[in-house]
């Protein structure tokens, strides 16, 4: 090698491993959004497992069963808040949807062997979109706007 070619070369990038102190300062991209969001869901929807099928088993038993669950949307479930009750099943709205799409998402790049930084940056946020979008519609109906 000559100097010249020494001189012109570009250094190549450090990496390291981020510290505690530098999380909240680190942008994560969005595929690393969706990534730990699709964590968090499935944790969301693995703890709200009993409350589904509360709602599962109250909704169907009796026509007076299904009267106690529309209640528990409107006046609460004793000392809960009906609020309340919409809220975490609003939760487990955004739990299932964003866990759906971002499943989907998953099973589509797999399936196409779609693995550039474009396609993950722009199915990323085409699911966050999707997610949110679609959450707050239901939440919408879930709150009686429409």
């Amino acid at each position: 090698m000559t100097d010249t070619t020494v001189q012109t070369k570009k250094p190549r990038p450090v990496f390291r491993n981020i510290h505690v102190t530098e999380i909240v300062s680190y942008r994560l991209p969005p595929a690393g959004i969706v990534s730990i969001l699709h964590r968090i869901s499935g944790l969301l929807m693995f703890l709200l497992l009993p409350f589904v099928i509360w709602m599962l088993d109250t909704s169907l038993s009796t026509e007076i069963s299904f009267d106690v669950f529309k209640n528990a949307f409107v006046a609460g479930l004793g000392p809960i808040p009906g609020v309340l009750v919409k809220l975490v099943a609003l939760a487990l709205i955004w739990g299932y949807l964003h866990h759906f799409i971002a499943g989907v998402r998953h099973l589509w790049m797999d399936a196409t062997h779609s693995v550039s930084k474009q396609q993950g940056h722009s199915s990323a946020v085409l699911t966050l979109a999707l997610s949110v979008l679609l959450t707050l519609a239901l939440g919408a109906k879930l709150f009686g706007l429409y």
